[in-house]
């Protein structure tokens, strides 16, 4: 669904993505874990054009996208195609990004009326089942001030699903939460991947990963450290950053007496 191939990202003198490479299978849930700083979200906002890349290619269903060499020359999609990809590949962050101004379904209706050009009788539709999806149909007309934090969150997933997108990107998406409301975010996650959609995941959230991933990718100093299915990763990790990123985190959990849901 998604290849990156030798992407490099730069802000300045920091080299936040070095020489990336990664597969993203259609169906595939693929948490992306590691300590702050390694480039995570950077990888996620480049493949969603968020952020230009320097070097490499990025491939959505094989096909090169955004910009990418052909016949030796630089080719960089014009606007109207950058906005037609990015309508296929849904994003959720860890700030909501809701508009305050909006009803809860005028938020999520927005974008397919005036991107997609659905009429707004369809959209409605679609948003009330998504809302009732996210079990906030009771909360359409609400706005984002009178919600929690996790409710906002479930409402930007909802907002995400309303534009039928191929693929969503989940940015660290519960850590802006109070412990006690991480786990109704993380339900309609669960429910999102038992229906096949592809997912790709940064998280700190290791027993999400555990529980939910196909395969978890391991980010160090932006670099891919080491990938693999959840229950090698955790039970033999192969390379000894891993190892150490992975023994931080139990002794953290330890300390918290097992807040942190490892």
């Amino acid at each position: 669904m998604i290849r990156l191939e030798r992407v490099n990202k730069r802000f300045g003198d920091l080299h936040v993505l070095q020489d990336v490479s990664l597969n993203v299978a259609k169906g595939e849930v693929l948490c992306v874990v590691g300590p702050s700083g390694s480039g995570k979200s950077t990888m996620l906002r480049c493949m969603n054009h968020l952020e230009t890349i320097d070097s490499g290619t990025i491939y959505f269903d094989e096909v090169p996208v955004y910009q990418s060499l052909k016949n030796g020359k630089p080719r960089v999609d014009n606007d109207w195609t950058v906005e037609a990809m990015r309508a296929k590949i849904g994003m959720v962050f860890q700030s909501f990004n809701l508009f305050s101004h909006l009803s809860v379904i005028d938020n999520i209706t927005v974008a397919p009326i005036h991107v997609r050009g659905i009429s707004s009788s369809d959209a409605i539709c679609i948003a009330e089942t998504l809302l009732d999806k996210v079990g906030l149909l009771a909360k359409a007309n609400a706005y984002p001030h009178e919600l929690s934090g996790g409710q906002q969150q479930r409402v930007a997933i909802a907002r995400a699903l309303a534009m039928q997108p191929e693929v969503i990107l989940f940015d660290e998406v519960t850590s802006a939460l109070d412990p006690e409301l991480v786990g109704e975010v993380l339900r309609v996650m669960r429910t999102l991947a038992d229906e096949g959609m592809t997912m790709v995941v940064v998280t700190h959230e290791m027993g999400f990963a555990r529980e939910v991933s196909d395969r978890i990718v391991f980010m160090a100093d932006g670099r891919i450290v080491e990938e693999g299915q959840p229950a090698a990763f955790f039970a033999a990790p192969q390379q000894a950053r891993t190892r150490d990123f992975l023994r931080s985190l139990w002794e953290r959990n330890r300390q918290l007496g097992g807040a942190v849901g490892l």
